[in-house]
């Protein structure tokens, strides 16, 4: 009984840290900027006229429909309010994130008393016209919405799908030393896995280079209908819970608003000591360490202040505070007469002068200026963006002579590049990825910023470990911590890239539609400034995944993204090394997208030199002069590709239609920028139906091998002229354990499928070309059975090279490895697997 009762929110304040910081004029100021907050957050749950209740409340004044949450705004503008008198006392940097879902009234009220929401939006005045907008427009058509959305003055956090509030406020202190980021923990959001693992992100904070983060728990204890979980177990269980993730919890428990804003202050204000003990010892000898960093459990009843019971049911303290706690105002006139005495229990006539603004003697309680929380640049932060120092990509140029006649390692390669973008923007980006830095090639990397690691370190760590305490490399085996960082870090106006594999992003499908929202909703808002884009590389993609098997085949985040507004999506798909550095510069100079590069990790064949990939990259779509054969005339078919393995295979298809049945036209067309495909007038990279049609042409074939699911690529083009011409083959989950050529035939995107499909399409050909289809079709079935025996695929299809030069007539006379199968006697495995 006992323990239950430690883990209530009622009484007075019971914490952890003791003193009575507050006099009493502090205590008094402090109490009624409090009711002033909370007479905001009703106002704008229900008021649509009479903002101070200078008339008696009646049906007409309220909104039509009652939108938004109330039980966790009171502890939130608690910790806020005690936070905003240890920025003025010890001059601090600060931005307040807000985990809790639905919390904006806490942080709108906030940016409204401190005047900012009346200097970026001028018409919400600090007068009793302006409260009444003010109140208007939350939840509201044509308003603002129930999150701290991107209209939030001092927000980087929506808080739209929970979870990431931790790893948003860690990203927003990394290379900012001198930052503290407030981050409110709502405990329904602790009950989430990204949200539990965030807790490590200690692990990675260097208290010289970086700010901190001062995490506060919101025990209000239930969620929509049911008990949290962390407010549900054992104080000492609590406590063993945080100790064990590394932090020191501190304590402030209670009901009692005179001793817990005393309790409040003392423990916040301990925390920042601690804080700046720890950065001040590090930072003076130049030994960064990990320290057990401060955070604070504040378990505070749900809808605090609220009245307690309604009609013999609990409101105050219980989840019926959730939302709108009294929900039937309009056609209850109890709880209508109830509600207006409730609000005006917070004193309004005493807090507000008579034309509507708030007090002198409570708006010197806020910091002024860019200190205010809900002013900081570093939440707008494209405000303090500075463009990176990149080195010219084109130094860094594979060499090609001839396309398709060398492999190169592109993802190595670019990593050289990367290697030098690090060295020369040392506090300004990082690479963030799940562990698998060095798996995608990217090692070089570590010659110009090793992993972040403040754990312990092993002897063996420095064979090949790569680790350091001032790192730019971030890993940590949480795909949605990363990624949080990364948000949080361009958010807060730096730069960064996360590298995964393909099969694993969709771990973070929400979290980047999430982040979509954030941007797109930001071109909106005219104060936001713009921030760098969210890149995200993939690798280890789905057609070289042999080894790893039908688990990781899986091509589909495309299809996410594409589905997001084509204001701030891109996708490219590289075919090689030069055209993966075109498209990396590109997209680390550009802002306010979500870019998404898609690039294998293995050898591959090279075909572009670096001019050719610049132009070729810059068009987003082109003819490829050198593998058609169609010479500026009508074509007979069209092969078409998106990505590199899938171009190989387009090309080597296209070589046998050359070597076979030369008298067909080829026209091979590559695509790099995916959205290319879309129609003009739908995405602002779309090319015109003109244009379109120029390369694609509308009334022939066009066997187009994509890297991803093929259905994606008869959405982008279903109105194009000829689009019941397109025939396109991709991963249409098909797999196991294949060599690359098995896992292509099983999909139909291998060499043998696309040139068959070709002979199938070619209204000339008529009855033509049976005998090749069927050898085609034989040298398929060879292959697959060499696969099966040896467990590789033949020599001659791993070692493919583009048999035919630069030009249409170039390579007459060569014969390809295929003419060799062919010519061979009944053509054993060992003869097909060692002919050249």
């Amino acid at each position: 009984m006992a323990e239950t009762q430690s883990i209530k929110a009622y009484g007075i304040a019971r914490s952890t840290v003791k003193g009575t910081p507050l006099s009493e004029d502090e205590l008094r100021k402090t109490d009624a900027y409090m009711r002033a907050s909370l007479y905001l957050c009703l106002g704008m749950l229900y008021l649509r006229e009479n903002p101070l209740l200078r008339e008696p409340l009646r049906v007409n004044h309220l909104k039509a429909r009652l939108l938004g949450h109330w039980g966790s705004d009171a502890g939130q503008l608690f910790t806020y309010i005690h936070f905003n008198r240890l920025i003025k006392k010890y001059d601090l940097d600060a931005i307040f994130v807000s985990g809790p879902g639905h919390g904006a009234p806490a942080v709108l009220s906030q940016a409204y008393l401190e005047g900012t929401y009346s200097e970026v939006y001028p018409d919400i005045t600090e007068d009793v016209q302006g409260l009444q907008r003010f109140f208007k427009q939350f939840s509201f058509p044509g308003g603002i919405g129930s999150h701290a959305t991107p209209e939030t003055p001092g927000s980087l956090h929506e808080g739209g799908e929970l979870g990431y509030s931790i790893s948003h406020a860690f990203g927003s202190v990394f290379d900012h030393p001198n930052l503290i980021t407030v981050c409110m923990v709502g405990d329904g959001e602790a009950e989430t896995g990204p949200l539990a693992t965030s807790w490590h992100s200690t692990k990675f904070l260097n208290p010289i280079t970086d700010g901190a983060v001062i995490p506060v728990l919101h025990l209000n204890g239930y969620k929509i209908n049911n008990p949290t979980v962390l407010a549900r177990i054992s104080h000492k269980e609590l406590e063993n819970l945080f100790l064990g993730y590394g932090w020191t919890p501190y304590f402030v428990e209670g009901s009692d608003l005179p001793t817990m804003h005393q309790a409040m202050a003392a423990t916040l204000e301990h925390c920042v000591l601690e804080i700046r003990k720890y950065q001040q010892q590090a930072r003076s000898t130049g030994k960064p360490f990990r320290p057990r960093w401060p955070m604070i459990v504040l378990r505070s009843p749900k809808g605090w202040t609220a009245p307690r019971q309604v009609d013999g049911h609990y409101l105050e303290g219980f989840w019926r505070a959730h939302q709108i706690p009294l929900a039937d105002v309009a056609t209850n006139p109890e709880h209508l007469l109830l509600l207006e005495n409730w609000m005006k229990d917070y004193r309004p006539d005493l807090l507000f002068d008579k034309n509507g603004r708030l007090i002198p003697e409570l708006q010197e309680l806020p910091p002024k200026g860019l200190k205010r929380m809900s002013a900081n640049p570093i939440a707008n932060g494209g405000l303090i963006r500075k463009p990176l120092h990149i080195p010219d990509f084109r130094k860094y140029a594979l060499t090609v002579t001839d396309p398709g006649a060398d492999d190169g390692l592109s993802m190595n390669n670019m990593a050289i590049w990367m290697r030098d973008v690090i060295s020369d923007n040392l506090d300004n980006f990082r690479l963030f990825g799940p562990d698998e830095t060095e798996s995608n090639k990217l090692g070089e990397v570590y010659k110009a910023g090793k992993k972040v690691w403040m754990g312990d370190f092993f002897d063996e760590d420095e064979d090949g470990g790569n680790l350091a305490f001032g790192g730019r490399v971030m890993e940590i085996l949480s795909e949605h911590t990363v990624e949080g960082w990364l948000e949080g870090y361009v958010l807060s106006g730096r730069h960064g890239v996360l590298n995964s594999y393909e099969p694993f992003i969709h771990i973070i499908d929400s979290m980047v539609n999430q982040h979509c929202k954030w941007i797109e909703k930001c071109l909106e808002v005219e104060w936001r400034a713009k921030v760098s884009s969210l890149n995200i590389l993939l690798t280890a993609t789905v057609w070289r995944q042999d080894h790893n098997g039908f688990t990781h085949q899986d091509p589909g985040f495309l299809d996410v993204v594409a589905n997001k507004s084509p204001e701030v999506v891109r996708i490219y798909l590289p075919p090689d090394g030069n055209s993966l550095l075109s498209v990396m510069d590109h997209c680390l100079k550009s802002v306010n997208y979500v870019n998404v590069i898609v690039a294998d990790k293995q050898n591959h064949l090279q075909f572009m030199d670096m001019d050719e990939a610049i132009a070729h990259c810059t068009k987003g779509v082109g003819i490829w002069e050198w593998a058609s054969t169609d010479n500026d005339q009508e074509p007979d078919v069209v092969m078409a590709s998106c990505g590199d393995v899938s171009t190989a295979e387009a090309l080597a298809a296209t070589a046998l239609l050359r070597e076979f049945l030369p008298e067909v036209k080829v026209r091979f067309v590559n695509v790099v920028d995916l959205f290319k495909l879309i129609a003009h007038e739908d995405h602002p990279h779309g090319l015109t139906d003109k244009e379109y049609t120029a390369i694609f042409t509308d009334d022939k074939p066009i066997i187009f091998n994509f890297h991803s699911y093929p259905w994606l690529v008869h959405r982008l083009t279903y109105k194009r002229p000829g689009s019941q011409n397109i025939h396109v083959r991709g991963y249409k989950e098909k797999g196991n354990i294949d060599t690359p050529l098995e896992l292509a035939i099983r999909n139909q995107t291998d060499r043998f499928s696309l040139a068959m499909d070709a002979i199938d399409r070619m209204p000339k050909l008529h009855n033509k070309g049976s005998g090749t289809r069927e050898r085609l079709r034989n040298l398929q079935i060879k292959a697959e059975a060499e696969a099966f025996e040896n467990g590789i695929d033949p020599e001659a299809i791993r070692n493919w090279k583009w048999p035919y030069g630069k030009g249409p007539t170039a390579g007459a006379g060569v014969a390809s490895a295929v003419t060799h199968l062919f010519s061979g006697s009944s053509g054993g495995q060992k003869e097909f697997a060692t002919s050249e």
